[in-house]
């Protein structure tokens, strides 16, 4: 068994620990997939009220960011006038400021103004009775693209230029898994692992002073040596195509990728940040993503399928935490 260990080890989260306490577990549905919460439950806490704040929490992001809800404020968005500032809340807010940054660094690899494409690809709310054409996929490349957005960081607003379709499925979970482990410590709960549609964040310690240890996802069928993270201090997300069928799309190009990558799986100081890189890593060839991954200081695990055999590529920041 491999072991990638954190960077740091935090002293306070070993001081703060109660060996006696009992983990506790909670779960539930949003986002069309489900969530879960293990922690060390201090004696104040009590946990189905904590499940309360969760849910409201949670109905909150769904409310602001979700492309399947009629109602929420990014479909709104989506319909708005051109030239419409919409104020974001701060949820939101922090979504897009990071989402463009990302985009900015990544050459548009990751895109929050994906939508348009992705409805026409039949992976969005409506699904789509054939593939597009190529004239199709012009026409609604030249009304997305994250350049054609203004973002006044300082008022939070977002100018709407006419036709963009935001689509945060490729950030917004990994949001919600930052904001209920922020949730769990303002409620008193330090130690705990989060996790909503396989993405995690571990705060703190197990009361019996070990991390909490997270194998990284394998699709079914490919046999590659087993990788568990000791989840301290960090996030891991997971971008493929295994789960849910073919529907990585290229936002540069409008069309799927086809290069043969399988799961990019990321650790990040953040889930937010995990989940938008392991998109965007999913989205470049092989060489071009280990390449991005090693500017920007990426500890990634890529897995890629061609000609029927499996390779696996590990980042030089991923392969510098492993156990010797």
């Amino acid at each position: 068994m491999r072991i990638a260990l954190p960077p740091a080890i935090s002293a306070q989260a070993f001081a703060g620990r109660d060996a006696a306490a009992p983990v506790a577990a909670l779960a539930g549905e949003t986002m069309g997939t489900t969530w879960s919460v293990r922690f060390a439950r201090p004696p104040h806490v009590d946990p189905q009220a904590l499940r309360a704040s969760i849910v409201a929490r949670l109905g909150g992001l769904v409310g602001e960011m979700s492309h399947w809800e009629a109602g929420s404020l990014l479909a709104w968005f989506n319909r708005a006038a051109a030239g419409q500032w919409i104020v974001l809340p701060p949820d939101f807010a922090q979504v897009m400021a990071e989402g463009l940054a990302i985009a900015g660094r990544s050459g548009g690899a990751f895109d929050p103004a994906i939508g348009r494409i992705v409805n026409l690809w039949g992976f969005g709310p409506v699904a789509a009775p054939r593939p597009p054409s190529d004239d199709e996929i012009d026409a609604a490349r030249a009304l997305a693209g994250w350049q054609r957005l203004a973002y006044d960081a300082p008022a939070r607003r977002l100018r709407q230029p006419g036709g963009v379709m935001l689509d945060l499925s490729g950030i917004a979970k990994g949001h919600a898994v930052d904001v209920l482990a922020d949730l769990l410590e303002a409620s008193g709960v330090r130690h705990a692992l989060v996790e909503i549609g396989g993405e995690l964040a571990g705060r703190g310690v197990r009361p019996d002073g070990d991390p909490w240890w997270v194998d990284l996802e394998v699709p079914p069928g490919l046999d590659v040596p087993p990788l568990r993270i000791a989840l301290h201090g960090l996030a891991v997300a997971t971008s493929g195509d295994y789960r849910r069928g073919a529907h990585s799309l290229d936002p540069r190009t409008g069309r799927p990728i086809t290069h043969g990558t399988v799961s990019v799986s990321v650790l990040h100081d953040t889930a937010l940040r995990a989940d938008a890189w392991a998109t965007a890593l999913t989205v470049f060839a092989p060489d071009e993503a280990m390449t991005l991954a090693a500017r920007e200081g990426i500890a990634a695990r890529l897995l890629i399928v061609a000609d029927g055999e499996t390779r696996e590529l590990v980042t030089p920041a991923l392969a510098a935490m492993l156990e010797d």
